[in-house]
């Protein structure tokens, strides 16, 4: 198991603050083996329930009853399957007490917010994303990025065994996981729709062009990739906007979240593979921005990227503590300044911008640019 020491403390912080904490994040990340680890180190009595398990839903057949009984904590795995506990957590969540409540779940907050609404005020949430460079360590980038960070995927035996993982995995989730958060689409109309944008990841979406594609009007291509990214496995990029003469691109960037599914969607087996393949460059943005993210703890509401219809554009604006920080990545050997970053630099005013790359030294580009390689990111970019 790799230790998940950030994201553990996390969810511990929270417990001690909230009755109630729900550890959201895509199927097969890791959220039970997280939660184990925290009922290990909880100090008092501590219950889990899987709720795909027969004696798990046996012992809630009077969910009210039993889950009353129980002190410390009680953890709650797959609660999705059972949206009528929530108004149950409410009641016992304003009980005089210590117990608290783990809810562990494959969906996001919007999928679960009709289920949730009566827990206003008493629950926390906290995603748990796939693996990082700060949990694998910098020696293991290459594998990470070809791989992904899906725990079983990573850590898989060997390349071969890593990708049959990975296509288990988007058929599963297809067939069956989206049909039980309530997903109506076919799971052959979702798998078409995904692998298409794994073709276009990293590219701003045109709606209209993904519709004719599909043969859908632009409002059905919103509810598919809306389901996708609200259920962790397609991430968003809203466009940030300046009051600049310049135009602006107004529509988000479309990433698949885990670089090893971009790969599998790609047919993309090893890294030799990767390399000739011509969807490389945006696959390393893609690995790359995830890794920023998560080394920088920024939530999504604060990253962006930045484009002009002449040209000028930046990867990743992240906007946190009042500071302006940009993120370029560059898929060569030795990358220099360019005007488009000059644009940056002085349009957004940015603090610093970080040229990724995947090298091995980090040198200076300008008094507020460097070029970082990836496999650095964790000594040479403070979080």
């Amino acid at each position: 198991m790799i230790p998940r020491q950030a994201h553990l403390a996390a969810v511990e912080r929270l417990l001690k603050r909230n009755p109630v904490v729900a550890l959201l994040g895509a199927r097969q990340v890791g959220k039970s083996t997280l939660a184990r680890e925290v009922a290990r180190r909880f100090s008092g009595p501590h219950d889990f329930l899987d709720l795909e398990a027969p004696e798990s839903l046996r012992a809630l057949s009077e969910p009210a009853s039993y889950l009353s009984e129980q002190k410390g904590l009680v953890v709650l795995d797959e609660v999705q399957r059972r949206p009528e506990l929530f108004p149950v957590l409410r009641v016992l969540a304003d009980r005089p007490g210590s117990t608290r409540f783990l809810v562990l779940g494959s969906a996001s907050p919007e999928l679960l917010r009709q289920s949730s609404e009566s827990l206003a005020g008493r629950i926390a949430f906290h995603h748990l994303p796939p693996l990082s460079l700060g949990e694998v360590g910098a020696n293991r980038q290459r594998r990470l990025w070809l791989r992904g960070g899906f725990p079983r995927s990573f850590t898989a035996h060997a390349d071969a065994d890593s990708a049959a993982w990975r296509r288990d995995f988007v058929r599963t989730f297809l067939e069956r996981d989206l049909p039980q958060l309530g997903v109506r689409v076919p799971g052959a109309t979702l798998a078409r729709f995904w692998a298409m944008l794994a073709h276009v990841h990293g590219q701003v979406l045109n709606w209209s062009e993904l519709g004719r594609s599909m043969g859908v009007s632009d409002t059905t291509i919103r509810h598919y990739v809306d389901l996708l990214a609200q259920s962790f496995v397609v991430r968003l990029l809203p466009p940030w906007h300046e009051n600049l003469s310049k135009r602006q691109v107004k529509s988000p960037k479309v990433y698949v979240s885990d670089s090893g599914i971009v790969h599998s969607l790609l047919d993309i087996d090893t890294y030799a593979g990767l390399q000739r393949h011509p969807k490389c460059g945006a696959s390393f943005e893609g690995h790359c921005l995830e890794q920023v993210v998560q080394r920088l703890g920024a939530r999504r509401d604060q990253c962006f990227f930045w484009a002009t219809q002449s040209g000028a554009e930046l990867d990743l604006l992240v906007l946190r503590d009042g500071s302006r920080r940009g993120f370029e990545v560059k898929y060569s050997d030795a990358p220099t300044l360019t005007p488009s970053m000059r644009h940056a630099l002085e349009d957004l005013r940015l603090d610093s911008l970080e040229v990724l790359y995947p090298g091995s030294h980090t040198y200076s580009l300008h008094e507020r640019v460097r070029a970082v390689p990836i496999a650095r990111l964790l000594l040479d970019v403070d979080p």
